[in-house]
């Protein structure tokens, strides 16, 4: 086992745990919107958690966890320094 697959944003549990819970934050942040706001109101706060909910999901999904961002800036220092000389 090397030092990288120790790190917790190397395994995928946390982050669906992650996105789990937000999700579910953020679903019940709507049902309670819905229930409390007034008529008019509701398509503009609705809109809103909606949106963030997708940027979360689509985040989740698409996002590179941190060894892979580290790997990549790594990956780009080499081709940096490696151009100029």
């Amino acid at each position: 086992m090397s030092g990288n697959d120790t790190l917790a944003e190397g395994r995928w549990l946390w982050r669906r745990l992650y996105a789990f819970a937000v999700s579910a934050g953020l679903w019940l942040l709507l049902m309670r919107t819905v229930a409390r706001m007034p008529a008019e109101m509701l398509p503009k706060m609705t809109d809103g958690l909606m949106g963030l909910l997708a940027l979360i999901l689509v985040l989740y999904l698409v996002a590179p966890t941190a060894e892979q961002l580290v790997a990549l800036l790594a990956n780009a220092r080499l081709r940096l320094t490696g151009g100029r000389s």
